[in-house]
């Protein structure tokens, strides 16, 4: 019974998915504390980030980051922010950057509540840099088109914080252009709520799948076995017929 048992666990793992992740940054935190935000000009929402929240459509983002060597200036690379919004106190998160292998990037990741961004200077300075290259970049596309029409806020409580991207080029190449512009990355940014403080919200899926799946492999490998078993049984009957044979004859 035992070596039957041990013969089923070895066939499982054998029919066992086994997936493999990578080329993913990743960090954890906790939503904070609530804070008012204003409704009046300028708001936060006037910065020009990218949103994220636990929403539906609204919890990934597929964009490209600019990137550079490091150097005195940007040693961890070129800072991008983003406002992570809609968060709930208390409830444990994860924010996710995944990339091609095929563009060799290092990733730091933060996370920061407003009002230190807003009283350390190299925070504050690094974020209003970004924002106003967004808002050149939102000028200069929209130079051609109608002008947007105003939209109106109302003023709220919410739990948000501010994410921080820093990507830096990791690879050598003797292409000289390569080297001294590297290409934007492309990257995939998921904030994911943990179910429960355990687990994050995409993974239940594979979960599941992964348990149905060992299901399924636990009991066809039952049958695997029973196969094998009967197959070895008849190949041992049929020798020892064989040799019987042999001796009567002899």
């Amino acid at each position: 019974m035992k070596s039957s048992s041990i013969s089923r666990l070895i066939i499982s793992s054998l029919l066992y998915p086994v997936s493999v992740s990578a080329n993913t940054e990743k960090t954890i935190f906790l939503g904070p504390e609530t804070v008012r935000v204003p409704a009046q000009h300028p708001t936060i929402h006037d910065l020009h980030l990218d949103v994220l929240t636990p929403r539906e459509n609204k919890w990934s983002l597929r964009t490209s980051l600019p990137r550079q060597f490091p150097n005195s200036t940007h040693p961890a690379g070129l800072a991008t922010w983003f406002l992570l919004d809609e968060l709930t106190q208390g409830q444990r998160y994860e924010v996710r950057v995944c990339w091609a292998a095929t563009q060799p990037t290092s990733f730091i990741i933060n996370t920061y509540p407003l009002d230190r961004v807003f009283f350390t200077p190299d925070l504050i300075t690094s974020l209003n840099e970004y924002s106003l290259l967004r808002l050149n970049q939102a000028s200069s596309s929209q130079a051609d088109d109608q002008p947007a029409a105003p939209t109106t806020e109302e003023e709220k409580e919410s739990s948000l914080l501010f994410l921080q991207i820093s990507s830096a080029a990791d690879y050598f190449t003797t292409n000289k252009s390569l080297m001294s512009n590297p290409p934007p990355v492309d990257v995939d940014i998921i904030l994911d709520p943990f179910l429960f403080n355990v687990l994050p919200r995409s993974l239940v899926p594979t979960v599941i799948y992964i348990i149905l799946v060992s299901i399924l492999a636990y009991f066809a490998s039952s049958r695997i076995l029973s196969y094998l078993e009967n197959a070895l049984g008849l190949g041992k009957t049929t020798i020892t017929t064989v040799v019987e044979d042999n001796k009567k004859t002899n």
